[in-house]
């Protein structure tokens, strides 16, 4: 690498991807302005100790990235050991295995240090303390298979995702931790992780792993486990209990808890005692069978509450004058077990915006049902603007169940029962709907009422799989963006659809699975003409043609001939046809006339021989 002696005044340098092996020691003398380096996906393992020479003599160095190198700890060690002035330090994509207290010498500045993706699979106690300064640690995508007695107060942010952790064990004593943010996620963690007593965790995200509780499973177990910690000739055993409600009491200041895509069939009933500021919870992907938060604090700030993919048949939450839930906007229930809802949720629930249904075998309530049971009454819920309700098996809704709403985005699919009487059930929520799905809701051609005209700010419209004959007239008015008639009956669209408000403004339209007519495609001519419209299935659109199905975008070459006898003109197509069979009587006319000829005249001839008597 040649000198930067002239370059005495530059602070920024990127020297990745270059295939260097070698930085040879002069090649920075007079770079004392340079603070941020970045020498990634090179192949600096070769002469790593003569690089590491070149890199000493950058005494403001800040920044140094020297990932992707292939680098072993040791080689990691020789080459920071002398830089002092660092303030953050990436390694990742490297080749360190291990990490002792030698390796992170003389770093008081470091505050951000990335090992992610390496194959780590021991960090001796110590292995920190050079760096007394470190608030953000990335150990992801590791072979880490435990952390234990976790000690370094300073941490911020400790990324420990993607590895094959199993315990997660903070030392006990009563040192603040100045943890924000814990990501243990996709990990092999078998128990909740036993965290600091006093902490100012904010994010614990735990998604992915194996974790239960077990205290419903054995009334003789007494929760604990024995620890050994094997220290060169010193054996210690510690004993810690793996559920207490001590271990958890000052989670005061976590907002976002994710522990979804683990093994959960319980909660413990003082799970959530503490968690004053929880506004973000998601238990998805589990095997929660009834939940029960009786924790009055939790209730007034969670915001986003996830249960979906669950077995829940039952949620049991105290509600009333006092106890409500407030900050509520988003509540995902999809994919459970449920008939209903705790009685008057929605009256406790002001500020719900988003809820997902679909999935349950909800009830829906009856007019003098609402209010008294869990079945499901949204009428003048006016906060609710997205409601999903799709494979509820759903009986036919009755014309008001949306009254006193203002929905704008709804998923009714996967009904077939829902809408068998057309769509008078949603002309509550007509004029305020941007987005719906109607998607096997029993909608045909002899419905009775399928007038899109009320539905002015409609954007999004699903009408796939369905029995539809023809296409609704009242939808070239809309100004639809999306629509999808896959799967209908449908063998033509109107010709002028796209020449009216439709046309304008839509962008992605959806036709497959139609019986169409391959003589009466004149509307996909116009369709692919437009150049404003994307058919997405367009390679999946067929149409009929004695019987075969052929593609409506590579029609051959004879089919098109064909057509053309077939749609011009009609009465030229009707003479044709008639022309051999008028020729064939003529001449069998004629054949017979001439066959016969003098046996009738004879016999006209004999009948007409004698005159007249007068």
């Amino acid at each position: 690498m040649h000198l930067l002696g002239p370059y005495q005044v530059l602070q920024s340098l990127s020297l990745r991807k270059n295939g260097l092996e070698i930085i040879e020691p002069g090649a920075f003398l007079g770079s004392t302005s340079l603070t941020l380096l970045s020498v990634a996906d090179n192949d600096l393992s070769t002469n790593y100790s003569v690089t590491a020479a070149a890199l000493w003599t950058l005494p403001a160095l800040q920044e140094l990235d020297l990932s992707g190198n292939q680098l072993t700890e040791a080689m990691m060690s020789t080459l920071v050991q002398h830089l002092s002035s660092l303030e953050s330090l990436s390694m990742a994509r490297n080749a360190i295995m291990r990490l002792d207290d030698s390796h992170f010498k003389n770093l008081p500045k470091l505050r951000r240090l990335d090992l992610h993706q390496n194959y780590i699979f021991e960090i001796e106690t110590g292995a920190f303390e050079g760096m007394p300064g470190l608030q953000q640690l990335n150990l992801a995508y590791n072979y880490i298979p435990c952390i234990v007695e976790f000690d370094l107060v300073q941490l911020q942010v400790l990324n420990v995702s993607y590895n094959h952790i199993e315990w997660f064990f903070a030392a006990e004593n009563d040192a603040v931790f100045e943890l924000e943010t814990l990501d243990l996620s996709h990990n092999q963690l078998l128990f909740f992780p036993l965290l600091p007593r006093l902490n100012k965790l904010q994010t614990l995200l735990l998604t992915h792993n194996k974790m239960n509780f077990y205290g419903n499973f054995s009334s003789h177990s007494d929760g604990s486990v024995q620890l050994i910690f094997l220290d060169g000739n010193v054996t210690n055993i510690t004993t810690r209990e793996l559920w207490e409600e001590k271990i958890h009491n000052n989670l005061s200041s976590l907002t976002f808890l994710d522990m979804s895509w683990n093994q959960l069939w319980y909660l413990p009933d003082s799970f959530f005692k503490g968690m004053v500021s929880l506004a973000i919870l998601n238990i998805s992907h589990n095997c929660l069978t009834t939940l029960r938060i009786q924790e009055k604090e939790l209730l007034k700030t969670i915001t986003d509450l996830d249960l979906s993919y669950n077995q829940l048949l039952d949620i049991q939450v105290n509600l009333g004058p006092e106890v409500s839930l407030p900050r509520l906007q988003r509540f995902n229930l999809n994919n459970n077990r449920l008939h209903g809802l705790p009685a008057k949720i929605f009256t406790h629930t002001k500020n719900l915006a988003t809820i997902n249904l679909s999935k349950n075998p909800i009830e829906i309530c009856t007019p003098h049902e609402a209010g008294t049971s869990s079945c499901i009454n949204i009428r003048n819920v006016v906060s609710i603007r997205n409601l999903f309700l799709a494979g509820c098996g759903l009986r036919e809704l009755d014309k008001h169940f949306f009254q006193g709403t203002s929905l704008a985005h709804l998923d009714l699919s996967n009904n077939p029962r829902a809408l068998l009487s057309g769509l008078r059930p949603l002309e509550d929520v007509a004029q305020s709907l941007q987005m719906l799905s109607v998607r096997e809701t029993g909608l045909s051609g002899a419905s009775t009422e399928m007038d899109f005209s009320g539905f002015q700010k409609l954007v999004e419209l699903d009408l796939s799989k369905n029995s539809l004959t023809s296409f609704p007239e009242s939808l070239t008015d809309l100004k639809l963006h999306t629509l999808d008639l896959r799967r209908n009956h449908l063998h033509s669209l109107p010709q002028d659809a796209m020449e009216k408000q439709l046309g304008k403004s839509l962008r992605v339209i959806y036709l497959s699975q139609n019986p169409y007519d391959c003589c009466k495609l004149r509307w996909w001519d116009a369709l692919c003409n437009l150049g404003t419209v994307h058919v997405a299935d367009m390679s999946q659109v067929t149409c009929n043609y004695s019987s075969r199905f052929i593609s409506a975008a590579n029609l051959p070459e004879y089919v098109l001939q064909n057509c053309r006898w077939l749609t011009p003109d009609m009465t030229l197509l009707y003479l044709v046809l008639a022309f051999p069979t008028c020729l064939a009587l003529l001449v069998a006319s004629a054949i017979i006339f001439l066959t016969f000829r003098q046996p009738i005249l004879l016999m006209v001839k004999s009948r007409y021989r004698t005159s007249s008597p007068y």
